[in-house]
């Protein structure tokens, strides 16, 4: 009898890669819904951006993409901060380079985590 070697990829590797599929997937899909909501404390880059999409009436980057069919973001090249975004309604919001959520509007940016 002849023995075979066989390469068996270790559970750290097949975790990493299983793990990164099911966010592909979960981004990909329609129905990827967040599991959990908390408030921005305090604003940062992340909550700028946040601050934009839940003014044009989406959730995050992720909604907007599955909604719009758009595999990219219109951004402001120096800042990274969203440029332009289309409503529901097929209406576009047009946003500053510079920062756009004021310190007392920060409470009302909600972080979903998925």
């Amino acid at each position: 009898m002849e023995r075979k070697e066989t390469t068996v990829p270790q559970p750290q590797e097949r975790e990493e890669k299983i793990t990164g599929k099911k966010a592909a997937v979960a981004m990909a899909s329609s129905d990827a819904k967040p599991k959990s909501i908390s408030r921005a404390k305090k604003w940062s880059e992340e909550i700028e951006n946040l601050y934009r999409f839940q003014q044009a009436g989406y959730r995050d980057e992720i909604e907007y993409k599955q909604v719009k069919q758009v595999s990219v973001v219109d951004r402001w090249p120096e800042t990274g901060y969203v440029k332009k975004l289309q409503r529901r309604d097929n209406t576009f919001y047009y946003y500053n380079k510079q920062r756009e959520c004021e310190d007392k509007e920060v409470h009302k940016v909600k972080i979903y985590a998925y």
